[in-house]
């Protein structure tokens, strides 16, 4: 059984759906307790017979954990066999010497969500890259707790030392767009994570907060991906870049100094130090050009965290991914000091970027987008990020304009960029 789907069926802290004339009570702690691992195989724990007739007769009281239980019986089997789509070649990022540019003025204001408009032009699906622009985009900044900043410039190489690698990106920049913003698609389908059970719980326990009110989420025990636009406008970084740090959730019952005190009724955030930002040269354009394509960002922190980290892959199509779905929590403004899971089927895909209506508040951008992905190692479906969660995009195509919620797709170059960013060296990456 998934921690997802434990939200309903398990019921020790009953998520609350906010729809009006909607909502599921808030049930009394119990049952077992759940490895907090990533190398965890939520697959293998088979609930009891007597959980499972509680769970039906929550279904006669309570309505809405009707939709959630259906998700049981879709869940990926351990038994169901290889992912049916080979692993893409990873390529190999040879870095430069980092070259060292001027302070950074800090001048940018903090944009908790963005809104870019894309056509034809930039809507591709398998078309050959620009290779002089892939690596001018795959180079990347470098700032450090100081204000100083380095460019490092790359070459990108496949297994046979060529550069010839699909999946890249040769996008037109994206237009903004003022049309108003709609990240919430009908009924509000998020749930409020609650309780010291699920805070705590893989995979919720893997996100974090961002000082400047974005989301990231943990990729090591050093490591956090963010979305760019949380640090950087495309021209400059934002003033809350200057200082900036990651939050941890420590639970209610956790977060009592005195003994006998009453545990505060949410939880309290532990901010720690980021050591350097990294951003990728592809969005460091200007703000006239900017395009969700390589809106993310790897905070490094001073010290290491204790918790467990999800894995990074990359991005197999939306088809090969169990129901077509993904999933995020994240910190969205209108929920204050909740963290708030959702999922969603991919609608559409481009070489970039994964088009679905999750829905999503500000506060949200920078979430690990996750899914199962099918381990060839371990044998096993596992989540792993496959993506960032970016904001909304107007996408008009054959005449038609349609409205998503946007997440940026790892390709094997930006999993490539991003392991070296992480590890130093190619040896240590790998998709399992």
């Amino acid at each position: 059984m998934h921690s997802e789907d434990a939200i309903a069926i398990r019921g020790r802290q009953a998520s609350e759906p906010e729809e009006k004339g909607q909502s599921c009570p808030r049930l009394g702690s119990g049952g077992d307790k759940r490895e907090n691992s990533h190398s965890h195989n939520p697959l293998l724990t088979v609930p009891r017979v007597s959980d499972m007739a509680h769970s039906w007769r929550l279904i006669r009281v309570y309505p809405c954990f009707v939709c959630l239980l259906l998700l049981q019986s879709r869940s990926p089997s351990v038994t169901a066999g290889p992912h049916q789509s080979e692993h893409p070649r990873l390529p190999s990022l040879m870095p430069h010497v980092p070259l060292p540019l001027s302070r950074s003025h800090f001048s940018a204001k903090t944009q908790l969500d963005i809104t870019t408009h894309c056509n034809a032009s930039c809507f591709h699906k398998g078309e050959d890259v620009d290779k002089g622009r892939l690596t001018e985009e795959l180079a990347f900044e470098t700032l450090y707790a100081d204000g100083s900043r380095t460019l490092t410039t790359v070459d990108v190489y496949d297994d046979d030392g060529d550069i010839d690698l699909p999946g890249g990106s040769h996008n037109a920049p994206s237009v903004p767009h003022k049309r108003t913003r709609r990240q919430i698609y009908g009924a509000d389908g998020r749930f409020n994570i609650r309780g010291d059970h699920f805070l705590m719980d893989y995979p919720f326990s893997t996100a974090v907060r961002i000082s400047t009110g974005c989301t990231g989420v943990l990729v090591s025990q050093l490591h956090v991906l963010t979305a760019a636009h949380c640090v950087h406008d495309g021209k400059d970084y934002v003033k809350g870049a200057r200082k900036l740090r990651v939050g941890f959730l420590v639970p209610p019952s956790v977060n009592t100094t005195k003994p006998g005190q009453a545990p505060p009724k949410k939880p309290f955030v532990r901010w720690v130090k980021v050591r350097r930002t990294r951003v990728p040269k592809g969005w460091i354009q200007g703000p006239q050009e900017v395009s969700m394509d390589y809106d993310y960002a790897l905070l490094e922190l001073r010290w290491p965290h204790r918790r467990p980290f999800m894995r990074l892959a990359v991005a197999p199509h939306a088809d090969d991914l169990p129901g077509k779905r993904i999933h995020f929590s994240g910190f969205d403004s209108d929920r204050p000091g909740e963290l708030v899971y959702r999922f969603c089927p991919v609608e559409d895909e481009s070489n970039d970027l994964l088009y679905q209506h999750c829905d999503a508040r500000p506060g949200a951008s920078g979430s690990g987008v996750y899914g199962r992905v099918w381990d060839d190692v371990l044998e096993r479906w596992e989540r792993k990020v496959i993506g960032i969660f970016s904001g909304h995009q107007w996408l008009e195509v054959d005449g038609e304009n349609r409205d998503y919620n946007v997440a940026v797709r790892f390709t094997p170059l930006k999993f490539a960029q991003i392991c070296y960013w992480v590890h130093g060296n190619k040896a240590d990456c790998s998709q399992d």
